[in-house]
This record gives C-alpha cells, structure tokens and sequence, in this order.
C-alpha cells in the first residue's frame, strides 16, 4: 500500500482593516470612543490572530503600551489611553499563522485633560454643537452651528453620531441655518437660527429661519423628518420693535456691517415654550443686554404664535422678559413638564471661556427673577453652550447634561480650530452632567 504525504497548510498573508483611521481622545478621559479593527487570513480562523500596536511615532501623546485591544475572532475594539495633547501615528500589526504578519496605521490625536474628566464624554463628528434635545434612553439630538445636519448620539458614551440628517434641501439652505436653539413638545422639535448677521456683519437669509423636525421612536431608534419652516421672525421682531419704541435697538443691530456678537448686537441662542403653552416660545437673546452696557439685563421676548411662525405666519409677540443674570445673556434656555426652568447663561461676547459661565433656575414667571444655582468651570476648552434636559429641581443632588461649542478651540496644540479640523473624527464636542445645589 502507497501513502501519499500529507501536504502541509498553505496561510494566506493576513489582511487588518479598520472602522476609521482616525481616532481622538483626551488625556485623563474614562470613555473615550475606539475603533474596530477587522482581521482576515485565509487558510486560518480568524480567532488565531493577534492584533498588537508595533509603534508609536510620539510615544509622549500615547505609547505602544497604551494601546488595547479588546475582543476575539474577525472584529476587535482598539482603544487608546493618552497621556499628552498631540498627534501620533500608532502602527497595528495583525500576525496570523504560518508567522505572516500586515500592518496599518491609525491616526491618533489627544486634547487635554479637563476638569471633572469623569464626568464627561465626547461627541465627535462635529466641533460646534448648538442646541440639544433629549430623545430618552439617554440618547440627544445635536444640532452644530456650521452646517443644516442634525446628528443622534449616546449621550452616555463618547464616540460618533448614531444617526445624522441633513437638512439642507429640505430647508432649501445653501448656507448654514446657524442653529442656536432647540426644543420639543410633542413629536415636534422646534429649533432656531441666530436671526442675527453673520461674523462679518452680513446679512445672510438662512439664518433667519425656524423650522421643525417630526421625532419618530425614542432612544436609540429615533428617526427625525422634516416638517415646516419659517423665514420672517428676523423682520418680525425688528418691526415690532420700531413699533415699540425702538427700545431694544433690533433696527440698528441688524443693519448691514453690524456684527451680531456685541453688547448692542442681535443674536438669539435660547428657544423654550413658556410654562403650560404649546404656542408661546421664549426667544432668548444672546445680544443685546438691557441696557447695552456692562451689567445689563437678559432679554427674552414671547412669540405667542410660534407654532404657526414655524409655517409662515406673521409672528405675534407679547410683553419682554428682563431677567438678572449678573450681566451675563442667555446662552440656553430649557425647562420641565413641572414648569422649571434653566438658563444657561454666558457672556454676549466670547465664544470660549474667557468669561464666567453659570446655570440659573427660574419658574418661567414674567416678573419673577431667576437664582444662580451653579457657576461652571472655565478652564478648559470650549464655552457651555446647550442643556439637555431639566431635572426636577425640587430633588437633592439633581444631575443636569451640558453639551459645550468647542468648534473655535485649539483642541490638539497645533494652532487649528476644531471646526477647521480635517477629519470630523478628530471634531468633538464635550458633554458634562453637573450635580446642582
């Protein structure tokens, strides 16, 4: 009897592929986002391979050691820990059998550490986050100031939009809508423009919009479709304030070459229904404080018939809200089922924090001045810029969610904004829960 040797196994080279070859982090973070990492060798089960990181080309920002990997068989998650702001191109090797081996580079880059880092979490994709709007389950949709994009994210975790829509057709918009303001009642999202001009003191149509979206299933299942906007709140309130008595100035700010970010300006940035009604939306204003100086008050004008300016109608107005907030405007405005408020409040100036941020609460009363509740950190980069959702403030060690605008910041030490970053992986924003007293 003849036997014929057995052949011996023939290994393919191993093929490594990843999910994004870019990757932020930031120094002392506990959830940063990860990448996957697919490994394949034919002749070979995948759960065979290994997946190491070979090399570091600035081992400062995060050395092979500080990279993990997690998971067996086709898929794993890479993970990064950072120890530095900066880039570094860390090498990943995958060997299979038979000692054949490939490699590919991801491109790493890590902001620095901030103050209550465990706290916080990072939503990439986008650098200049608005307005948010809670969809539950802890999931927010974000909307960001330099595009007509609306992106669903985990708010508990940090990592890249779950679901995005872009809305520029629908709101025929070649420009940025410059969101600054959002809220729900119902199935419907109501959100705002600036209204204001733009940095240059142009006039640019697409900020005067407010629109609505229609949400669909909550949490991680939310859908958004387009629903209505309007086009002449803008016209609206500068008319009504010629009619007035010019009292706030609206004519003179919105002028062509008067920029909007100036004590006398024009800019809104808050939008909340009053307590009770699904058609009086509050107006917060960035610029102008009252009186346009040092010191002076917010303001928030009433639109009594925003469910029908968001279709068209020629917006109706009650009587101004001046409130207190130890000369500071309002840079969100958000409330409960239970009729309390939160102001968000910041300065008409600066879009980091080169001035004091802090949170007040409020009942929603014309009338009734607002209490400070909590002066926010401003150390680190970005400025606060949108609250999720209101707690009910009634419960001790009540948790709020703040999202920051960290579009203008030098995240990573190279002298770039984040919002002229090239790669939307490398863009973030910071969200931060806050224990209120």
């Amino acid at each position: 009897m003849v036997t014929t040797p057995a052949q011996a196994v023939s290994y393919g080279t191993p093929t490594i592929k990843l999910s994004s070859a870019y990757l932020s982090g930031a120094v002392g973070s506990t959830g940063d986002p990860a990448v996957t990492v697919t490994v394949a060798q034919s002749g070979a089960d995948a759960s065979a391979l290994t997946v190491t990181a070979s090399k570091s080309s600035r081992t400062a920002v995060a050395a092979t050691s500080d990279v993990r990997v997690t998971g067996t068989g086709s898929g794993r998650a890479v993970s990064v820990t950072a120890h530095a702001q900066g880039y570094a191109d860390l090498t990943l090797k995958v060997t299979g059998l038979g000692g054949r081996t490939a490699t590919t580079t991801l491109h790493y880059a890590a902001s620095p550490a901030v103050q209550r880092s465990a706290d916080a979490r990072y939503l990439t994709g986008a650098s200049d986050a608005s307005a948010a709007v809670d969809v539950g389950g802890g999931y927010v949709v974000v909307a960001n100031d330099e595009d007509n994009t609306l992106r669903l994210y985990d708010g508990s975790a940090s990592g890249a939009p779950v679901r995005t829509w872009a809305l520029d057709s629908a709101l025929d918009a070649d420009k940025e809508v410059d969101i600054e303001g959002g809220t729900r009642v119902g199935s419907t999202i109501y959100w705002t423009g600036s209204l204001g001009n733009n940095k240059d003191g142009e006039y640019k149509a697409d900020r005067n919009t407010v629109f609505t979206t229609t949400v669909s299933g909550s949490g991680a299942a939310t859908t958004l479709s387009f629903g209505s906007a309007g086009h002449g709140l803008r016209d609206d309130l500068v008319a009504w304030d010629e009619a007035n008595g010019d009292r706030y100035g609206f004519a003179a700010a919105t002028a062509d070459g008067q920029v909007p970010k100036q004590v006398d300006g024009f800019n809104v940035e808050g939008l909340e229904f009053a307590p009770g009604s699904t058609t009086t939306a509050y107006v917060g204003f960035r610029a102008p404080l009252v009186p346009p100086r040092s010191g002076g008050k917010a303001l928030i004008v009433p639109v009594t018939n925003m469910d029908r300016v968001v279709r068209g109608t020629k917006a109706t107005f009650g009587t101004p809200v001046e409130l207190d907030l130890g000369g500071l405007s309002v840079r969100d405005l958000r409330s409960n089922d239970k009729g309390q408020f939160l102001i968000l409040a910041g300065s008409w100036a600066a879009d980091d924090n080169s001035d004091p941020y802090a949170l007040y609460s409020w009942d929603g009363i014309a009338g009734h001045q607002p209490v400070k509740v909590l002066e926010l950190p401003t150390s680190d980069a970005g400025g606060w810029e949108s609250i999720v959702a209101v707690p009910d403030l009634t419960v001790p060690g009540a948790r709020v969610q703040l999202i920051t605008d960290d579009g203008d910041a030098d995240l990573y030490g190279d002298g770039t904004d984040a919002k002229d970053l090239s790669h939307p992986e490398w863009q973030k924003s910071r969200t931060t829960w806050f224990t209120l007293s």
